[in-house]
């Protein structure tokens, strides 16, 4: 979070009386800090007031088994895309009907975390039939990147033509995990895509390099041609399509419906998740500064949590959530959401709700915490909101107004 950010928050939380400071009270049940020492850096930049909100929901499957789904998309018409992580993408309808795969994907490295991830229906798809994925490309001597795949979705949902990459990784991993990987169009079509750096400690300090895409916000046309004003086009020693940088494994991201603005979920080590606003061409720390502590209980870097020149998350939580997808909830179906983020946990397991006051977290609630790992977030034409468990015989979940509400 930049300087000119941040002020008016610290502003607005010692100013007085007004909406912050009458929100206080104890944070959610979450578990002991991992972390003690650290101090946030600024009010409610953690642990916000715990919070309940009057949405009343029933909650139901859509569908299922799928193995370990990852990523799910809405198409016109009311049918869905959904991806499991082995490598197979296949079409649910609205009654839940779960078709065979959908032939024509690309070779897929389903190893470690790596496999098919996320899912999004082209900006143009009413006129290409355009849709896009993320997933774990095998390279040569059993490496693998982030890649983005693209392809034409032929008029029955079985196959995929077309198919070709528009972002591959740089450089190859040798390590399966930590591959990010969402991708989401903003209101002017171009596409955001989250990488992760691969988690070693060798690789780890690639997301602060400019001249790798591990640990970055990429942005890109739909054809994968970086956009003439993202922030290091013409710098030497850059890769253009990179928008901000020092991200360690961003498993979430959602264009704000009022700014157009990115946001992003992003994976800390032994606490430190972070939700953050990533901005062109700013630095967002990691593995220098963090909110939390190597799995060994050994610090992160030299034990910091900020830097000059290296941002601020919006948020962060100890312990961890391990967050996965989510959406600024804009739908009609819950009124007490709308301008909130709904958010997955992989773990403790939740669907965890931040109430929002324009930039800045005022409340937490979690919900529906024996659901298990909740992988995806999305938010359906109607308002309904929908769940993806990643288990071996993982669902579609719907939540819907509650017909007493």
């Amino acid at each position: 979070m930049s300087l000119p950010r941040l002020l008016p928050l610290v502003a607005l939380c010692l100013a007085g009386p007004g909406p912050l400071l009458a929100q206080t009270g104890e944070p959610v049940v979450q578990g002991e800090k991992n972390v003690p020492g650290f101090e946030p850096a600024f009010p409610l930049q953690t642990r916000a007031p715990a919070m309940t909100s009057d949405a009343e929901f029933e909650q139901s499957v859509l569908a299922g088994p799928l193995e370990h789904p990852w990523g799910i998309a809405e198409l016109p018409g009311g049918s869905f895309l959904v991806t499991e992580r082995p490598g197979r993408m296949r079409s649910v309808t609205a009654d839940g009907t779960i078709s065979d795969p959908i032939s024509g994907l690309p070779e897929i490295h389903a190893q470690g975390q790596g496999g098919l991830l996320d899912v999004e229906v082209g900006p143009t798809f009413a006129e290409d039939r355009l849709i896009y994925w993320t997933y774990a490309k095998p390279m040569e001597g059993g490496r693998s990147v982030t890649a983005v795949g693209r392809g034409v979705l032929s008029e029955d949902l079985a196959s995929l033509t077309e198919v070709e990459d528009i972002f591959v990784q740089d450089p190859p991993s040798p390590t399966s995990m930590h591959y990010g990987s969402r991708i989401i169009f903003d209101q002017n079509g171009l596409a955001f895509i989250t990488t992760g750096e691969h988690s070693s400690l060798e690789e780890r300090v690639f997301a602060q390099d400019l001249d790798k895409t591990y640990g970055k916000v990429i942005r890109v046309r739909p054809d994968g041609s970086a956009p003439e004003d993202n922030p290091f086009v013409g710098q030497a020693d850059a890769i253009d399509t990179i928008w901000s940088y020092g991200h360690r494994n961003i498993q979430g991201a959602d264009i704000h419906p009022e700014t157009g603005e990115i946001w992003t979920l992003e994976h800390g080590p032994k606490g430190g998740d972070e939700l953050n606003q990533p901005e062109a061409g700013l630095n967002y720390g990691w593995p220098v500064i963090s909110y939390g502590e190597r799995y060994s209980g050994q610090p992160i870097g030299a034990g910091e949590t900020a830097r000059d020149g290296m941002e601020q998350p919006v948020y962060y939580w100890d312990p961890v959530i391990a967050p996965g997808g989510f959406i600024f909830y804009s739908g009609d179906a819950f009124p007490d959401w709308q301008g909130d983020v709904l958010a997955g946990s992989l773990y403790p397991g939740a669907l965890v709700r931040l109430e929002m006051d324009g930039e800045t977290v005022v409340g937490e609630e979690r919900l529906l915490r024996d659901i298990g790992r909740v992988r995806d977030v999305e938010q359906t034409s109607d308002g309904r909101v929908l769940l993806l468990t990643d288990e071996p015989n993982g669902e579609i979940i719907v939540l819907a107004p509650s017909s007493s509400s």
